[in-house]
């Protein structure tokens, strides 16, 4: 199947991910943050950015066979195609009538302050949403794993992530979802082989406070029993949990210096959808997703892990059952 420009080839891979609001991610510095001044800013980096882009960049620098879906629109879907293409992430864009937006962060030097700001998408026509969809349950060859991350941008309906799960699950492939409520929510009847809460979505999720490390495995475990297989809970520095209808491991967050916060959860969501996709058990897959995600932190903006990283870092986590 060929999609719409001349950088599109059938698709195949073992992971493919999805990313429906994808965006160039700009970041760069200024010494304070004031009003009605001009503000003389350092250097500025430009990355291809949304959740499952990300997702793609981490798989592809641990060694994965990885390829991303993505729509693409304008002169900065141009650009974001070209980032990518410059990281070696196979990109299949599906071409839409609006711009793809930016995101940027900015580090005031002052206080080391990081202040993200997130840009309006553009709003996808059914015709579209709909290519997208085709993109990935259409690939040529049945993928392993597909990784949707990331908002669902205007026009798409909460019920798009149902339809990629139920047709995810006759194909015998593994859906891997990291969205919001309403699209999770919509897609559990059909089952979901892993999400990626981070505590804040969590607690939004089940709508509940959720304060003990036994109240987050008994949700997760509801979740469960409602069609999703594991939970990939993330707590920020205090770590993350593993959770599946039988077990739950825990690993605690390294002590590292943060450089920025910005990707380290979809480092983490990366890095563990390789190791799974790579044979590793589930305890290990979660010691690669805590040391992708410190991995991420000590870099600048939105550069993401690095393999160097991921690797020296392993070796400190420790992983125990919960």
């Amino acid at each position: 199947m060929r999609l719409g420009n001349r950088h599109n080839a059938e698709i195949m891979a073992r992971i493919l991910t999805l990313t429906l609001s994808p965006a160039i991610d700009v970041s760069t510095s200024v010494e304070r943050l004031m009003p009605v001044h001009k503000l003389r800013c350092g250097p500025v980096r430009r990355d291809p950015g949304g959740g499952g882009i990300n997702v793609a960049r981490v798989i592809h620098r641990l060694g994965g066979d990885v390829a991303a879906v993505y729509p693409a629109g304008g002169l900065i879907g141009a650009l974001l195609h070209k980032l990518a293409d410059a990281e070696g992430v196979r990109s299949h864009t599906v071409p839409i009538a609006e711009e793809t937006r930016e995101n940027f962060t900015v580090v005031e030097g002052v206080g080391s302050q990081e202040y993200r700001f997130v840009l309006p998408g553009p709003q996808l026509s059914e015709g579209e949403w709909r290519a997208c969809l085709e993109a990935v349950v259409g690939a040529g060859e049945r993928p392993d794993f597909i990784v949707a991350s990331g908002s669902l941008p205007r026009g798409v309906p909460a019920e798009f992530f149902r339809v990629l799960a139920k047709t995810a699950k006759g194909r015998g492939t593994k859906l891997v979802l990291d969205s919001t409520k309403p699209a999770l929510m919509a897609a559990l009847e059909e089952g979901i082989h892993l999400i990626k809460p981070n505590l804040r979505e969590f607690r939004e999720l089940m709508d509940e406070p959720l304060m003990s490390r036994r109240e987050w495995i008994d949700a997760a475990r509801r979740l469960i029993a409602r069609g999703v297989e594991r939970v990939a809970l993330t707590l920020g520095d205090r770590g993350a949990l593993l959770i599946t209808r039988e077990e739950a491991w825990f690993a605690e967050g390294l002590p590292v210096k943060a450089i920025s916060s910005v990707g380290a959860g979809d480092s983490f969501l990366g890095a563990m959808v390789w190791a799974l996709s790579a044979g590793h058990s589930l305890p290990d897959a979660l010691r690669y997703g805590i040391a992708a995600g410190s991995a991420a932190v000590l870099a600048p903006g939105t550069s993401l892990c690095s393999a160097h990283d991921v690797k020296r870092l392993l070796q400190e986590v420790e992983v125990e059952q919960a």
